[in-house]
Parts: structure tokens; sequence; C-alpha cells
């Protein structure tokens, strides 16, 4: 058994049982000991569907504060919530929960997936089919163990094949403390919420909301009109976004100022373009970049408020439990970012291989180029070597690849990123074909069976060969000089 602390939920409740905890822009709220009492009541009918301690249950939903509800519900069982993107296929879908051995697969009731329609082996039942469920009298988790497993957060992997990222009770903690620590705390905040909660960058929001006691700024989905009129009547202080938001965001505002009580526009999912942060402090946007991953339990180096301007470009430093450093550096000192603190995954779910490769000693090995500036401040060069990031959303091209070649009539795939104005990038695809009749058509009809629809690639080239090196390894800078050459 590890450290013990008390059920955050619950904890939160008796503290300030009747602050706001999640507010919509449809006007709902709940408090936090109603939160608690709603997740307690959800916890007992899926204890009497027969939910129970260790069982891993996966949760596939929009932002929705049912969603929410389920999640803190699994807390008090014990049970660990293996959060489920939305936009993946059924075949992709199948694969994570089958991967995680989930018995029971709960859904927003808008899902497109039904008991009735869905294929696999596991149950599927909606929020409110839960609700209908008899609460069994069972007990409920008084207090955490940091050590347990907590959620389980699936991220591309450069085989092609999905890994399981596994977070503990304290990986979710320490990244809530290790935040605060960094931007502080102030009794007017609320965090506006717009991320997938299905994406770590979201979950992290409404655990640090009750770590916190911090009200939470809800919505479904991103619209930047709605978003800038909770930062201008709603008393929205934080918003965390990703580049695509931020660029939509400064051309909603046109110029003008926030209130002084707006704190700050916390950036991830990837590098941003120098211009967009210059326009967003030529507008008085205070924005902090941050870096971190899945892995990493959302952030674990991100720009402190004294720092914002004066280090624009800037991921800025480690937060207060983390630690970093750069590896195998070259001349100009770039080299492999390394992270190490008690926010960082203990592994992938049922992949040893996979884990060991990352984790050594304790350090987690990114898989990303950086480098420190004379001051310590971390500046990322490239987030992968091969990762596309489309609109905050991670893209692996060797899983495109992978469902590609699956076509009797293509010999050979190779797919980059391609710059796009609004989504940052977007994957493109080079295809060598033993096919004359192939279609562009026809490969978009199968990439739609088997990817997500930001997965897709937006334009196909035909090519006769793949350009490669000595060891046969493809080059994919050829490929992207090609899109170049072509505009």
């Amino acid at each position: 058994m590890g450290e013990v602390i008390p059920h955050w939920l619950t904890k939160q409740a008796f503290l300030a049982p009747d602050k706001c905890a999640i507010e919509t822009d449809k006007g709902e709220s709940i408090s936090f000991k109603e939160l608690k009492v709603a997740s307690e009541q959800f916890a007992r009918k899926l204890a009497e569907a027969g939910v129970g301690k260790g069982d891993r249950i996966g949760i596939l939903s929009t932002n929705q504060q049912a969603m929410v509800i389920a999640i803190h519900a699994l807390s008090y069982l014990g049970a660990v919530a293996v959060l489920l993107n939305t936009r993946l296929t059924e075949q992709e879908l199948r694969y994570q929960v089958d991967d995680a051995g989930v018995s029971l697969i709960l859904c927003n009731d808008q899902s497109t997936y039904t008991e009735d329609n869905w294929t696999g082996d596991q149950r599927l039942l909606s929020f409110s089919e839960i609700d209908q469920f008899e609460e069994k009298p069972v007990i409920l988790q008084e207090e955490l163990d940091l050590e347990d497993e907590f959620t389980v957060i699936y991220t591309s992997g450069t085989t092609g094949f999905a890994k399981g990222v596994i977070h503990t009770y304290g990986n979710h903690w320490w990244s809530a403390i290790g935040s605060a620590l960094n931007l502080g705390l102030d009794e007017r905040d609320k965090w506006l919420a717009t991320l997938p909660i299905f994406h770590v960058g979201g979950l992290s929001i409404f655990l640090k909301s009750v770590i916190y006691g911090m009200p939470v700024y809800l919505l479904e989905k991103f619209d930047a009109k709605t978003v800038d009129q909770a930062i201008e009547t709603n008393g929205v202080t934080i918003v965390s976004v990703v580049t695509v938001m931020l660029q939509r965001l400064l051309s909603e505002r046109e110029g003008r100022r926030y209130p002084e009580t707006f704190r700050c526009m916390l950036l991830g999912g990837g590098p941003a373009p120098l211009p967009l942060l210059e326009q967003a402090k030529k507008s008085h946007i205070p924005v902090f970049q941050s870096y971190g991953m899945t892995e990493t339990s959302s952030q674990i180096v991100t720009l402190s408020p004294e720092h914002a301007l004066n280090k624009l470009g800037s991921a800025g430093k480690p937060l207060f439990p983390g630690q970093l450093q750069i590896n195998e550096q070259g001349e100009d000192g770039v080299g492999e970012v390394f992270v190490k603190g008690p926010m960082v995954t203990k592994g992938y779910l049922h992949n040893p291989v996979e884990t060991e490769k990352v984790l050594q000693d304790g350090w987690l090995a990114t898989g990303d180029l950086g480098y420190l500036d004379e001051d310590g401040f971390l500046y990322i060069v490239e987030r992968r070597t091969d990762l596309i990031i489309s609109g905050g959303e991670n893209i692996y091209p060797s899983e495109i690849e992978s469902v590609l070649t699956g076509m009797k009539e293509i010999q050979e795939v190779g797919v980059v990123g391609k710059q796009d104005e609004i989504w940052g990038q977007i994957p493109v695809a080079f295809i060598v074909t033993n096919s004359s009749t192939l279609t562009k058509e026809e490969i978009d009809a199968y990439a739609e069976s088997y990817l997500a629809a930001y997965k897709r690639p937006k334009k196909i080239y035909f090519v006769d060969t793949l350009p490669r090196n000595a060891a046969n390894k493809l080059v994919r800078k050829e490929l992207l000089h090609a899109i170049k050459e072509d505009g």
C-alpha cells in the first residue's frame, strides 16, 4: 500500500459543500456536495450492474456532466476508468477495450453505439440506462491509495498499435499540485474545459477542480464565440487550449482586451507558431505554453506567469515535482527530452516491452527533440520525429501506413504531415500501387472503415517509388520536400 489520502471529492464536499463544482453554458450548475451525492449514487448503481474494485470500465462520451459523475463514481468503487476517444472507428475502439480487458462500456445518451449495435464482447450501457438500476448497498472508498491505478488513456504507438497509458491517483494528484505551484491559486479561479475529457488535458481540469475546490465551466465542444463570452461575462479565469483554438479565439477577439480577471490561456498540444504567440502578445492575451503528454498526466513543463512574455516560444521549466534533462545533445544543444517525476506513468498496460523502452531508471524518454537556453528554459524543436499534430490530436504516420497497406492494391505507403493554417498539420499519403485502376476515392472509402476522420489522409499522391536510405528506411524529409514543391 502506498500513501493514502482522503477521497478528494468527499473531502472537498466537506470543506466547501455549497461551492459550485461545475457549471455549463446552458445555465446548469452543481455544487461539490451535489456532485459527491450524484457520484456516490451512480457508484452504487454501477455496483448493481456488476462493477467492482479493479474492474476496467470504458467511458465513451463527449464532454458532459454525466461523464464527470461516472469517472468519480468509479473512483468510489476502486474501479479503473478507460477513457475512449469518441472519434475512433469501431475497429479502433474494439482493439482498445479488448486490450484493456474492459467488461462494461458506459456511453453518453447521444452515442451512435447501443447495446444492440455494438459488436464487441463488452456490455454497453448509456448513463441514463445505468440510472435506471437500483442502488446496491456497498461500502464506497473513503480513501485513495496514491499507488492505485485510476485511469487508462490510449495513445497511438509508433508501431501502429495504440498503447494504454496507466495513471495512478498519485500521478493525477502530483500533476494538479505541480500546476498549482506554478500558476498559483486565486479564490476567483474558474477553469473553462472545452478540451475532450477523454484526453488527459481535459480530464486533469476536473481532478484539479476537486483538489483545489475550483469551479469548472464545462463546454461539450469548442466554440470561439461561447468561450469568448464565458471569459467576458461568466468569470472564467483560465482556459486550456490547443493552437487551432487560440487562432480562432484571437480572430473572435479582434484585438480587444480580456477582463483583468482573466489569468491565462494554457496552451498545449504541440509547439505554437511564433507569429501566433506574437499576435497574442500584441492583443495582451496571456498565453502560457506548456509541454506534456499522456505519459506525464498532462503538463510537466510550463511557462510561469512572470516569463510568459520574455520567453516567447519556450515551454518553460519543469513543474516543481518534475525534472528534465536533454540527452545525446548535438553541437547545437538539441537532444532528446527526458523527464522524471511523480506525475509520470508507471508504464503501458499489458506492454512491458514498450514500457522498458521508454522508462529508464525512472526517466521517461519522450522521443521529442529540444534544447535548454542559458536560463534553463525548454524549447521543443520537434514533437517526435514523425509525429503529426492536427488540431491538438496526435497522429502517428506508421498507424496510417499500417492500415492502408492492408489494401491488396497498395504496395507501399509513406505518410507525413503537411502544414495547414487551420489544423497546424494534416496527414498526407504517398502511395505505391500495383494496380493501374486504384483511385483516391477507393482509398478514402477503405480508410473510413479503419481510421478516425482526423487520421485519414487529406491528400494522396501516387508515386512510383518511396525514398529510402541505405538501411532501407523511409526518408520522410524527401516526402516533405515533395509536398513543398507541389505547393
